[in-house]
């Protein structure tokens, strides 16, 4: 009886944890909480009316994502975007991109295949809808099912921290787009996975490599628009 309490209460702590996890992402992606924003844990356990526990444990998991963290005071912020630096970030995207992309040409299996082309779909259900979080977390998805399709752990490991730590740059490139991503850049997925599926090693290499080349466009694009208002004095 106890035993059966006790597991009843970690589904419970479980399922709490996961949802503060989804609060949290959604609002850090949102950019609803800013980079550099404090997260307070008692405010928000006030406001989603659950105990600092599951809260806490929500917090390791996005700081193991790179989207909270944590000072040497222990207090918890929304972790910066770094735009000095940010070539650096395109310049490590763009390699993943072609190398897992590459490599999943060479070694995917039939159901490697199958796993990303159900991730396009998603994204694609996701776009058509003008669902920007779908989008995001469905691109994440597609990418992460090619480096798992690339056979190289190392890639795959390192591809999943670039998507993960870019998802709020991707949300900078939807909203470009108003949130309206043109048909064309969800056909450059269609393209990726005809030269994966082809084993064309090559073109999956220059498809990759033109499709991290159109969304680093789009983000420095916005990033440099002038958006001051004229006013005659």
């Amino acid at each position: 009886m106890a035993s059966g309490t006790a597991a009843k209460t970690e589904r419970k702590r479980g399922s709490g944890v996961q949802y503060v996890y989804g609060v949290l992402r959604d609002e850090i992606l949102e950019l609803t909480l800013p980079p550099g924003a404090p997260i307070d844990e008692v405010q928000l356990a006030r406001r989603l009316e659950m105990s600092r526990t599951p809260i806490r444990e929500a917090l390791v998991r996005l700081a193991g994502e790179g989207l909270v963290t944590t000072l040497p005071n222990r207090s918890t912020v929304v972790a910066n975007l770094d735009f000095l630096n940010l070539h650096t970030f395109f310049d490590a995207i763009t390699l993943m991109y072609r190398v897992t992309t590459r490599l999943a040409a060479q070694y995917h299996t039939a159901d490697d295949l199958a796993l990303i082309r159900d991730e396009q779909a998603r994204f694609a259900r996701a776009v058509a809808a003008h669902d920007a979080l779908a989008m995001i977390a469905s691109n994440r998805d597609f990418h992460a099912a090619i480096a798992t399709a690339g056979r190289n752990p190392y890639y795959e490991g390192l591809s999943h921290r670039l998507l993960d730590e870019g998802r709020r740059y991707l949300r900078l490139y939807y909203a470009g787009f108003e949130d309206r991503l043109p048909a064309r850049y969800v056909q450059e997925h269609e393209d990726m996975i005809a030269a994966i599926a082809a084993r064309d090693v090559a073109r999956s290499d220059t498809l990759a490599r033109q499709h991290a080349d159109q969304i680093v466009a789009q983000i420095q694009s916005l990033l440099a628009r002038d958006r001051r208002q004229h006013i005659e004095l």
